[in-house]
């Protein structure tokens, strides 16, 4: 547990990013994962005044602020229409109502957790980060970034035409995933995001071109089979490293058949 000397909700960006730059102080968040780490906090930062609060819907994107809650997300209309409810399927088990209503997307997507279950469903989608001093990133690309003393402002999501899809592999529901997997199909290109593994969720593409002709039943297969062949896993406490690997090869066979419409009816 973290022990806090100092509270402060600055008025503005710019005062929040320079309290920021003393290591000893810490932004907040929802504040769930950081009271269950261990050291004393000089000043903690409360973004809440900021107006970060907010999905924005325009005819091209979305803009989600930094202080959404998870629980805000899943009952988000237009962000569920437009990932034909992939957002709603992510969030919707992460430990329970009370948590996702604290629990922030700042926070979940600045952590960049390899348990991320919101971190792999933005990053099926054309996403990107805004931060205060480093500018708009690529989701993709913010996900390998080391951190920083930066402050993530909001998450901008284009609304480019595609379909998505997302399962996720449990011990148990509300527990953390044993392995999570994003698809999208976005102007026919492919996108495949495995996370828990237990890393950092990666993208996976078709480089190899096994999905030009159609997603089928044989081709779903070998594509996941690459899938399994390209990311690496590892073990810990929830799963063996080898049963990770043939998760990703389940659950992406399984999600590019529903992306394929190939279960339909069924």
């Amino acid at each position: 547990m973290i022990t806090i000397q100092k509270y402060i909700r600055p008025s503005s960006l710019e005062e929040a990013w320079q309290l920021n730059q003393n290591r000893r102080n810490r932004i907040g968040g929802g504040m769930l994962w950081n009271k269950l780490s261990r050291g004393s906090v000089n000043t903690l930062i409360d973004l809440c005044d900021l107006g970060l609060d907010t999905v924005t819907e325009t005819e091209t994107e979305f803009s989600v602020g930094a202080m959404v809650t998870l629980r805000q997300l899943e009952l988000h209309e237009g962000l569920n229409t437009y990932t034909n409810n992939m957002i709603r399927d992510a969030v919707q088990d992460i430990v329970g109502v009370q948590f996702r209503n604290m629990a922030t997307v700042g926070g979940s997507i600045w952590g960049r957790f390899g348990f991320s279950d919101v971190l792999t469903a933005f990053l099926a989608m054309d996403a990107s980060v805004e931060l205060y001093k480093g500018g708009i990133v690529p989701l993709e690309d913010f996900a390998k970034m080391p951190y920083d003393r930066d402050i993530l402002v909001r998450l901008i999501v284009k609304k480019i035409p595609g379909r998505f899809v997302y399962d996720t592999m449990r011990i148990q529901r509300t527990d953390f995933p044993v392995l999570t997997c994003a698809l999208s199909d976005i102007r026919g290109e492919i996108r495949c995001v495995i996370g828990a593994r237990p890393s950092r969720a990666a993208v996976v593409r078709d480089e190899n071109g096994i999905l030009a002709d159609g997603i089928r039943e044989e081709s779903a297969k070998a594509f996941a089979d690459y899938a399994a062949s390209t990311l690496h896993t590892g073990s810990n406490v929830r799963a063996s490293a080898e049963y990770r690997t043939h998760l990703i090869r389940v659950l992406t066979e399984r999600n590019l058949i529903r992306l394929g419409g190939l279960n339909d009816g069924n």
